[in-house]
């Protein structure tokens, strides 16, 4: 469920008529609705309430400030990948505590950093990254906490470019090595061993790949407790999947995910940390374009928009699905047809979707992407010098600019010509 809806005939961001914010700030523009972000959240402390938890915000899905703020309000930690992510984390007042340091390439810079304004735990991700880490905590005084991503090698069934949890893939330890792994974590005295980490992918549309990892994080947790280790957490990672295409099936809900996770993980007394990202923020967000041109090619007709792949690259990196519709709610019947819908990047993989099934519209009409608020602003670029577009927060009737889009002359400034050309 989101809260973008249809009334009187005109698509609303909450209590907001969409066509008055694209008034306001031009297009395209990003928009993303509170109560959705809300409820998201609150689906995934309800599925796992009467259980020690704490969920941790994939800020790699939408790290606006604005949007991290309001998850920390909610209660939430947040998981960062970067030393950038951890800084904007704090910015929007997340406390060192309550943030998890992900990602295969930490820097021992970034490693300081998080070391100094205070962290939950790195989940380590190999055994040079370990070192480094007990050299730079050695150096600076401290005992840094730690989780191993272990690499259960289970198929994720999902896109190829975000699965995570295969032997072949690059992340984590191969959990076949994750005993000796931990007996040498606990000979390094700037490293203290809180937990065990795992995630196996995004997108995921089924609980059994969940469930066999899980499975295999239990065992684990069982046979390092006997080798002596304190097992306290368990991060499960993130991943659950949402609806792009509303005509298909509904991916499990966050209910059945903590039924599942009570089931497999409930008798071994650990805090259970999780990271969603994608299921908080995707279906909470939408991008809105302007059609340009309605163009007939040769036994095809494009739709021309002002929005492009470097605002939205999921459709052209993953042959990514975002349901497009019109802001004017079309009548009831009324004959649709083929477009290939486009941007004007000079790329022809700067392509949305090819023959869409879309009600009749026109130059200037306006469209909106849903499920565009994971991994949308984030992932955007100002390729063929095209600005970063706004994002947008609605609560209620209220309306926010919370990033504004950039003016040329400030693109432009940020070059710099050296004196000698």
């Amino acid at each position: 469920m989101d809260h973008f809806l249809y009334r009187d005939g005109v698509l609303h961001a909450e209590d907001v008529p969409l066509p008055e914010i694209a008034a306001q700030v031009g297009t395209p523009f990003y928009c993303y609705s509170v109560a959705t972000l809300t409820r998201h959240y609150r689906l995934f402390d309800e599925a796992l309430a009467g259980t020690d938890h704490l969920i941790c915000y994939a800020m790699k899905a939408n790290s606006n400030l604005a949007v991290v703020k309001l998850m920390g309000d909610l209660g939430a930690g947040v998981d960062v990948v970067s030393g950038g992510e951890y800084l904007k984390a704090r910015a929007a007042g997340i406390p060192g505590e309550w943030i998890v340091f992900s990602g295969v390439g930490k820097t021992r810079d970034e490693m300081r950093l998080a070391l100094a304004g205070g962290i939950r735990q790195f989940n380590v991700e190999s055994e040079p990254e370990m070192a480094a880490l007990n050299e730079v905590a050695l150096a600076m005084g401290v005992v840094a906490p730690i989780t191993v991503r272990v690499n259960p090698d289970v198929d994720a069934q999902t896109h190829e470019k975000i699965a995570t949890g295969k032997s072949e893939n690059k992340f984590g330890i191969p959990i076949a090595k994750a005993r000796a792994v931990y007996a040498h974590a606990a000979t390094l005295p700037g490293l203290r061993v809180v937990g065990i980490d795992v995630h196996i992918g995004s997108q995921l549309t089924s609980l059994e790949p969940f469930e066999a990892a899980y499975t295999k994080v239990a065992d684990l947790t069982r046979a390092l407790r006997a080798d002596g280790h304190r097992i306290d957490r368990l991060d499960l990672g993130g991943g659950l999947g949402i609806p792009y295409e509303r005509s298909n099936a509904a991916p499990p809900l966050p209910l059945e995910y903590g039924q599942m996770i009570r089931r497999v993980l409930g008798d071994l007394g650990c805090e259970i940390e999780i990271e969603p990202g994608r299921l908080i923020a995707g279906n909470a967000g939408i991008l809105v374009s302007r059609v340009i041109y309605l163009k007939e090619g040769e036994g095809r007709n494009f739709l021309i928009l002002d929005a492009a792949m470097n605002d939205l690259v999921r459709p052209a990196m993953y042959a990514a699905h975002h349901d497009i519709v019109p802001l004017i709610e079309p009548a009831p019947g009324v004959e649709q047809a083929p477009f290939d819908v486009v941007g004007p990047v000079c790329e022809s993989g700067d392509t949305f979707a090819k023959s869409r099934m879309l009600p009749p519209l026109a130059e200037g009409d306006l469209v909106a992407f849903r499920s565009a608020g994971a991994y949308g602003a984030v992932m955007a670029s100002e390729y063929n010098t095209r600005p970063l577009v706004p994002e947008v927060l609605v609560k209620g009737d209220h309306v926010a600019v919370i990033r504004a889009r950039p003016s040329f002359d400030e693109m432009i400034n940020r070059d710099t010509i050296p004196l000698w050309l």
